[in-house]
C-alpha cells in the first residue's frame, strides 16, 4: 500500500537523489535523441511542489529552483502543487493540462506505459550519466517488457521486520540477529510473549485495507503472488499453498501460541502505538515507521532494530518517481532531465541534502531511500557515516540484505484487492475455527471480479 495514501506524511522527507523521466518525440529506432537548440528558452512545467502547509519543504524546493534557474538562465521552472491523482489524471491529459514532468507512484507506470500515455525516454539517458547508477530493479518499474524506459524513480521503500531490541534482550534473543524466517519469527514471538501478560510477541494488521497489504507482503516473502497476468488477463494467484501458509502461521501464532495478543482488528497507527509503548516485539514495517514511532508515539530511536522480511524470497516495495508528458519536446525533455539531475538525481548533492535534513533535525541514517549502485551508493554511505544522527548499526541486518531481496510492487487495483483480503486476515485472528480454504476461495472469487476491469 502506498503509505502516503494510507496516512499523512510525518516530518520532513529526505531526498537522497533521484532521476526523473523524459519523453522522446521521435522514432523508436533506438538512435540518438533528436537535436535541440541548447540556448533555446524553455519553460518547464512540473508538479510535486510542497503545499504552503509544509513551509520548510516548500522553501527548500523553491530555493533549489531559484539556484537551478540561476545556473541555467535559458530554463524557467513553473512548479505546481500536487502529485499523481488517478481520479483527475485522465481529464488533465485530455484537456492538455498535464505537466511536462509529473509525479507518479510505483503502481502507476505499468498502466501509463501500456496505454501509451507517457513518452519513451530511453534515447536521452546516455546524456545524463547519473541515471546509469540507479538500481536496475527500480528502473524496471519504469520500463516496458522490451526494456524501453519511460520514467525514473525518486524515492522508494521496502518492507522488513521492525523489532524492539530491548525485548529481544529480555527474552534472551540476539538483538543483532533478528529472525530470518517465519519459523524463527514464531519462535521469537513466543519468547517475547512469555515475558508477561502485557507483552505481544508479534503484531499484524487486518482492518481498513492494511490486512490485505500485509497479506500481500507476506505472500511475496514466500515467493507467492497476489495477481498474475495470463495472456493479457489479470487473475488472482493467492488461493494456493503459500496463501494458506500465510494464514495458518497467523492462526497458529494467535490461537496455539497466544503470542499475538487478544486485541485484534488493528490498523496502521495501532502497531506503531504498541511499539512505542514498549510492549510489542515485532511487526512488518518500512524503515520510516521508526521515525513516526518516535515523533508521534514517544518511542526511542535506540530501542528499535530492523531486519529483512522473513524468508526473503521477495519484498513488497513502493515509492515515487516521475514521468514525462508524451507531448514534451526534445528541448523540454532535456531541460527536465537537467533539472532533475541537478537536484533529485545528483550523487554530488547527496551530502548537501543530508546536511540540510540534519539542520532541520530530521533523522539521517534510516536505510532508505536505496536508489543507487556503484560510486553513487558509496557517496551516499559516506554521507550517512559523516552526518548520521541515528543508531544506524541497529538497521544493519536490513541494509545488508536489501540488495539481495527482489522488489515487487503492489497488484493492480491494490486498494480494492486489499479490502477483500482484509477479511481472511480478520477471520484467522478473531475466530479460532476459521476455515482457511473457504476464506481463500471466497477472496479469490471477489478479487477476480475486481481484476476483470483491469486493462
Amino acid at each position: 500500500m502506498n503509505r502516503s495514501r494510507l496516512r499523512s506524511a510525518v516530518g520532513l522527507l529526505l531526498v537522497a537523489g533521484v532521476a526523473l523521466s523524459a519523453a522522446a518525440c521521435g522514432s523508436d529506432d533506438g538512435g540518438n535523441a533528436p537535436a535541440s537548440d541548447p540556448n533555446a528558452k524553455v519553460t518547464l512545467v512540473i508538479n510535486g511542489l510542497p503545499p504552503d502547509t509544509e513551509a520548510v519543504n516548500r522553501k527548500h524546493f523553491l530555493d533549489n529552483v531559484a539556484e537551478f534557474e540561476k545556473l541555467n538562465p535559458n530554463i524557467d521552472i513553473d512548479a505546481k502543487e500536487g502529485k499523481m491523482d488517478p481520479q483527475t489524471f485522465q481529464s488533465k491529459l485530455a484537456g492538455g493540462q498535464l505537466e511536462d514532468v509529473f509525479y507518479v507512484y510505483f503502481t502507476d507506470p505499468a498502466s501509463l506505459i501500456a496505454k501509451r500515455q507517457v513518452a519513451d525516454i530511453s534515447k536521452y539517458l546516455d546524456e545524463f550519466a547519473p541515471t546509469k547508477q540507479i538500481r536496475p530493479d527500480l528502473m524496471k518499474i519504469f520500463s516496458d517488457d522490451g526494456g524501453k524506459v519511460y520514467g525514473l524513480p525518486a524515492k522508494n521503500y521496502s518492507l522488513g521486520l521492525l523489532y524492539n531490541r530491548d525485548l529481544f534482550t529480555q527474552a534472551k534473543l540476539d538483538p543483532n540477529s533478528p529472525p530470518k524466517t517465519w519459523d524463527e519469527v514464531r519462535t521469537a514471538a513466543k519468547a517475547i510473549s512469555a515475558l508477561g501478560k502485557d507483552y505481544v510477541g508479534y503484531g499484524d494488521y487486518s482492518k481498513n485495507n492494511t490486512g490485505g497489504w500485509h497479506f500481500t507482503a507476506e505472500m511475496y516473502s514466500l515467493g507467492g503472488d497476489i495477481a498474475v497476468n495470463e495472456g493479457g488477463t489479470w487473475k488472482a494467484a493467492f488461493n494456493n499453498e503459500k496463501g494458506a501458509q500465510v494464514l495458518q502461521q497467523l492462526k497458529d501464532m494467535r490461537w496455539s501460541d497466544n503470542s499475538m495478543g487478544a486485541r485484534q482488528l488493528l490498523e496502521w497507527a495501532d502497531l506503531l502505538q504498541m511499539m512505542g509503548s514498549g510492549k510489542l516485539g515485532m511487526y512488518v514495517a518500512a524503515p520510516d515507521n521508526i521515525e513516526t514511532i518516535v515523533n508521534q508515539f514517544k518511542g526511542d530511536f535506540n530501542k528499535y532494530g530492523l531486519g529483512p522480511i522473513p524468508n526473503g524470497t521477495a519484498t513488497l516495495a513502493g515509492g515515487e518517481g516521475y514521468m514525462f508528458n508524451a507531448k514534451a519536446t526534445p528541448e523540454k525533455i532535456r531541460a527536465g532531465l537537467k533539472w532533475l539531475t541537478y537536484w533529485w538525481n545528483n550523487p554530488e548533492r547527496i551530502e548537501a541534502e543530508y546536511q540540510w535534513a540534519s539542520e532541520q533535525k530530521t533523522p539521517v541514517g534510516l536505510p532508505e531511500p536505496a536508489l543507487w549502485t556503484g560510486d553513487a551508493k558509496a557517496k551516499q554511505q559516506a554521507a550517512v557515516d559523516k552526518l548520521k544522527n541515528l543508531p544506524v548499526e541497529n538497521y544493519k541486518p536490513f541494509a545488508d540484505a536489501t540488495a539481495n531481496i527482489p522488489l515487487k510492487v503492489e497488484p493492480p487495483n491494490a486498494q480494492q484487492v486489499y479490502a477483500v483480503l482484509d477479511v481472511p486476515m480478520q477471520k484467522v485472528l478473531t475466530d479460532k475455527n476459521a476455515d482457511i480454504a473457504k476464506l481463500l476461495k471466497d477472496a479469490e472469487t471477489q478479487v477476480n471480479g475486481i481484476l476483470a476491469s483491469v486493462k
